[in-house]
């Protein structure tokens, strides 16, 4: 896509998902439940992109690869062996800023 407003409506129609590892795609993916394969740009800001997709990978939640190994990927890939995204908790977030600042 070159650009839209919102991709909510294509992640809901998709089985899987191909992206690169920015934060916001991968987590809007992750939170919709749908299985994730990253696709890192290892020329982007000294790699960053690489950090996310490799911690995300360690905790079960996505799988990753750079452009040369998709295919390979989708080839081997085992989407079952994916865990499920824990649903976010702002009210904790929210908590703790409250007690940062004194309002609690």
């Amino acid at each position: 896509f070159r650009f839209k407003d919102s991709l909510a409506e294509d992640l809901q129609g998709a089985d899987l998902v191909i992206s690169h590892a920015g934060a916001g795609s991968c987590l809007e993916t992750l939170e919709k439940g749908k299985p994730l394969i990253v696709v890192i740009n290892d020329k982007l800001m000294n790699n960053h992109q690489l950090e996310l997709a490799k911690q995300l990978h360690r905790d079960g939640y996505v799988l990753y690869c750079n452009c040369s190994t998709l295919v390979e990927t989708l080839q081997s890939m085992d989407l079952s062996a994916l865990k499920p995204f824990p649903p976010g908790q702002p009210e904790k977030f929210a908590s703790f800023l409250d007690k940062v600042f004194g309002l609690q």
